[in-house]
């Protein structure tokens, strides 16, 4: 088997699991055995998903911000800095659409409700069928890292399923789950076909990165979602161990 091949396989396999996440995530429960609480698997993922970025994507955008820089066809007055820049597009993007979304959703009419509904799903579409893509064109692409993405996003999206699920009830049950399952596939299969540049995809990556953090904070912290912080520090810290190793021998 080819590497090319062996990538497609892995990848697709991923993009499967996120799919499979949103399609059965409000009747999967994993680890079901050792923890009986499956609010808690949610913190676990959101502190994993948190500890991604800032163990694994942070440094490797560190590095890619030079790309930036050397590719650029004049001289960049802030040195790259608008990777970072685009990070914090990214936590204020989703910040924004969370605050929209509750300002309709409080505006009493049932045609608001709706429209709550199609700006929450709709964002969440676009943001999961990004996240597919960079499985398959991402700063780094070994099946190592390809895992450890996948592990830390598919934890992500779980949240991601429950959060919508408690918001929408049977709307979302009846679509929109099968459109973020739907999008899952879509992005993997844009990813295949179209491999952007490598100053776009670190601007990618550097977005994702903030809306990753900024979706976390947004479905663990506030007390009426009933977080689990112990859950969360753990999942955190646990997996920021695991990435500690990879990412120094990255930038060795």
């Amino acid at each position: 088997m080819s590497p090319e091949t062996g990538k497609i396989i892995e990848t697709g396999a991923a993009a499967l699991l996120f799919a499979a996440t949103f399609l059965a995530g409000g009747r999967v429960h994993p680890f079901r055995t050792l923890i009986h609480d499956q609010r808690n698997i949610v913190s676990f993922g959101a502190g994993m998903s948190a500890a991604y970025v800032f163990v694994h994507l942070m440094p490797e955008l560190h590095g890619v911000h030079r790309v930036v820089v050397e590719s650029a066809s004049m001289p960049l007055r802030y040195e790259g800095m608008a990777i970072y820049f685009l990070a914090l597009l990214g936590f204020l993007v989703f910040y924004g659409l969370d605050h929209l979304r509750r300002q309709m959703r409080e505006g009493v009419e049932e045609g608001q409700a709706g429209a709550s509904f199609r700006l929450h799903v709709g964002g969440f579409a676009a943001y999961v069928c990004l996240m597919a893509y960079l499985l398959v064109n991402s700063l780094e692409t070994t099946p190592v890292s390809i895992m450890l993405y996948a592990a830390a996003i598919g934890f992500h999206f779980l949240a991601v399923d429950r959060e919508l699920r408690r918001e929408h009830g049977a709307a979302y049950d009846r679509i929109g789950r099968f459109v973020l399952a739907g999008m899952s596939v879509l992005g993997w299969g844009v990813g295949l076909l179209l491999a952007l540049p490598a100053p776009v995809l670190a601007m990618l990556v550097a977005f994702v990165s903030g809306a990753i953090i900024m979706n976390s904070l947004i479905m663990e912290l506030p007390s009426e979602k009933d977080g689990r912080f112990p859950a969360f520090m753990t999942g955190g810290i646990a997996y920021g161990v695991i990435l500690l190793p990879l990412a120094a021998n990255t930038n060795s």
